[in-house]
Parts: C-alpha cells; sequence; structure tokens
C-alpha cells in the first residue's frame, strides 16, 4: 500500500507520513493523496483526500497534545440534537488521527458582510437556540466560577504583564478582582446550557444541509449569552452598536429568557467583556508562548470592544482608566 502527500513534506513529517498510511489503510485504499486545508490555534492540522468518490477530512490532533475524545463526544451530542456536526468516519485516539465527513471550503466569515448578515444571522441564531434547547449536556464540564476566573487572568498575565511589561499594582489589583467578580457572577446567574465556546463564522461550514458547526471540542455548561457574544462581537467585523442591540432583541425574543430585555442586554455586555478580555490574554499568549505572531493584529479589535462597553456601566469607573492608559493600549 501506498501513501502520498503533495509536495516535499512528506519526507520530513514522520507523524503525517503515518496518519497519511493510517487514512489509507483505514478507508481500504492503495494510496492516499492528501491537500492541507488549514490549521488553528491549536496543535491540530487538517487534511483533505478523496475516497471513493467522496471527500474526507483527516485531523491530525497529537494525543499528547490534545485529547480528542471530547470532539467525538460532542459531535454525538450535536447530531444527535438535529444539528449539522460532522459525521466520524473513524478515530484513533492512541494515535490522534481522525476521519471525519467533509463540509467544504465556504466558511460563514467569507458570507457575512454588511450587506448579507441579515440574511444569514437569522439561521445562525436558530443553531444556537438548537444548542441551548436540545444539546444534552449531562457530563460535561461546567463552566464554573475557577473556569472563568482562570480565563480572566489571561490578561492580566499574558496581556498586561507579559506583553505590555505593564503590571497591575496596588488598587489597581483591587479594582480588577472587583471587575472579575462581577463578571463572574453575571456568568453564573444565567441559565445554563451547551456552549460551543468558540461560535463565530470561522467555525462556521454553509453546506447544503445548513450551517456545518465545526471545532466544538472545547464545549461545556455555561452561560446562555456565551455563544451569541461571540458571533456578534466578530473579529473582523466591527458592528455598530445598535445593530448588536437589534440582534440582542432577536435572540431575546427566541430564547426562553426569564429576565428583561434590559438585563439581558447586561448579561450579554458583561459576557462578551468577560471573554474578549480572554480574547487579548490569548493572543497575547500564542505569540509570546507559541510563536504564532499572526494572532497579535486581531488584539486592538478586541480590545476596543472592552473600551466601548465598559463606559456603559458605571460599576467599571474605576477600572477603565488602567485600560485607557497609553502604556496599556495596544
Amino acid at each position: 500500500m501506498t501513501a502520498q502527500l503533495s509536495g516535499p513534506v512528506a519526507e520530513t513529517d514522520p507523524r503525517l507520513r503515518a496518519a497519511t498510511l493510517w487514512a489509507a489503510q483505514t478507508m481500504g485504499l492503495e494510496a492516499v493523496r492528501l491537500a492541507p486545508v488549514s490549521g488553528d490555534a491549536s496543535f491540530r492540522r487538517y487534511f483533505r483526500f478523496t475516497a471513493n468518490g467522496r471527500s474526507v477530512i483527516l485531523m491530525d490532533a497529537p494525543p499528547e497534545q490534545e485529547d480528542s475524545s471530547p470532539f467525538i463526544d460532542i459531535a454525538g451530542r450535536l447530531r444527535q440534537a438535529g444539528l449539522k456536526a460532522p459525521d466520524v468516519i473513524a478515530f484513533d485516539l492512541l494515535q490522534g488521527f481522525g476521519l471525519l465527513e467533509d463540509f467544504g471550503d465556504t466558511l460563514y466569515r467569507e458570507l457575512i458582510s454588511e450587506q448579507t448578515v441579515d440574511g444569514l444571522f437569522p439561521e445562525l441564531f436558530d443553531v444556537l437556540n438548537g444548542m441551548a434547547r436540545r444539546v444534552s449536556t449531562g457530563g460535561l464540564p461546567s463552566f464554573d466560577e475557577a473556569a472563568l476566573e482562570r480565563e480572566l487572568d489571561l490578561f492580566k498575565t499574558w496581556y498586561l504583564e507579559q506583553h505590555r511589561k505593564r503590571p497591575m499594582t496596588g488598587q489597581e489589583l483591587a479594582d480588577w478582582r472587583h471587575v472579575c467578580r462581577l463578571l463572574i457572577k453575571s456568568a453564573l446567574e444565567q441559565p445554563q446550557v451547551f456552549v460551543h465556546k468558540d461560535f463565530h463564522s470561522c467555525n462556521l461550514l454553509n453546506t447544503a444541509g445548513g450551517p456545518g458547526i465545526i471545532d466544538f471540542q472545547d464545549g461545556l455548561v455555561g452561560p446562555v449569552s456565551y455563544d451569541f457574544i461571540s458571533l456578534v462581537w466578530d473579529r473582523y467585523i466591527p458592528w455598530p452598536r445598535n445593530r448588536i442591540e437589534s440582534w440582542m432583541r432577536e435572540v431575546y425574543e427566541l430564547f426562553p429568557l426569564d429576565c428583561s430585555f434590559e438585563e439581558w442586554i447586561r448579561c450579554c455586555d458583561w459576557m462578551g467583556l468577560q471573554r474578549n478580555l480572554k480574547i487579548v490574554g490569548i493572543f497575547a499568549r500564542l505569540w509570546h508562548r507559541d510563536g504564532k505572531q499572526g494572532y497579535l493584529e486581531m488584539i486592538p479589535r478586541f480590545y476596543q470592544y472592552l473600551l466601548d462597553v465598559l463606559p456603559r456601566y458605571p460599576e467599571f469607573d474605576e477600572f477603565l482608566p488602567l485600560l485607557e492608559q497609553d502604556k496599556c493600549a495596544p
């Protein structure tokens, strides 16, 4: 049996040679020729090949760095709920190789624009509703107080201290802890549902059967607003506030929410603050720890989201001046 990979990488990447051979054997083929699809912020890689007239995705997830069992578990939960997650054709957890249904290459990132968004977001809101209402959450990890706090600490440790060389001191630390307590309390008081954890236009594919969901392996039980704010506080298009609030209204009317619309706005805003603080920290960590420089250019957008929302709430008046300092801003 012959395993083939386009390009010179085949000779210099023993793991990929092993993955190619495994894919060929698993599909009962004489040869497999892989074409790179994409990578992401993790250690996973993806490749495409054709088997018996069908396009298949090979996932390479080194087991010492990526536990793929949550991916397999959550894919099943999403499909059982009637949502479009890829079919797992085969998976070898010991080697970290998997074969998945191919959803194609048409990301919602490429489709969503100021002109198209109002026609596309309703179907994505339906997916959010399906995840919140129908996805089984038994046995999933909880986005609890400790997890929320660890994520917030990424901003303090990796962005301010490591990237900007501007550690918080004295009263600043007290103000920071106050912000963290408020954001964590708000998140925990919301209805707790299945949360994708990275629901945005690069993890959604346009398919004939509706929106295809990928990169869901970090799914857990968490605040109902989380996936919505992941979608609307976008890394590529900064939507105006009036549009964001109109989508807040749409989702408020779609979901079973036992609160006023004003309370829902605050839930979304404060969840957005938690997530965007985390994202700024993660992007800094990806550069300083993992050498992935491309994420640095996205920090200013998420930092601006913080500066847009914080002034709307007097509870954060003591913390805001720190972020407005030149030494802290990106």
